[in-house]
């Protein structure tokens, strides 16, 4: 059994580690504020990652096949909800849920 300092010192050098990793994102988020690429980024980035993860879902998609259908239809009434009410949460909500009903009702295999 360690004595009674290594364990102390165990414990403080643990507890610094642990406080200085969870300072660095506040340290390091300051200067990042000013910055012109992270503010060009942050209202760019969003549809791009929304682009790569449509890209993502449908690129095995049988477009031959009836139950291709169910996505696709989903997806434009995704961007309709928002192109239409210009809230992200209903869009997705209302897209998901148009995808669930057709996928298990009328595209059922």
């Amino acid at each position: 059994m360690p004595d009674a300092s290594y364990a102390i010192a165990a414990v403080v050098v643990t507890a610094a580690v642990t406080w200085a990793l969870r300072a660095l994102p506040f340290a390091a988020l300051a200067p990042l504020r000013e910055s012109g690429t992270v503010q060009y980024l942050s209202t760019r980035m969003p549809a791009g990652v929304m682009l790569i993860l449509v890209v993502y879902c449908l690129r095995d998609l049988p477009l031959t096949q009836p139950r291709a259908l169910a996505p696709v239809v989903a997806v434009a009434v995704t961007v309709g909800l928002h192109l239409w009410r210009r809230n992200a949460l209903l869009s997705i909500l209302g897209g998901t849920a148009v995808h669930v009903i057709l996928s298990s009702t009328v595209f059922a295999p």
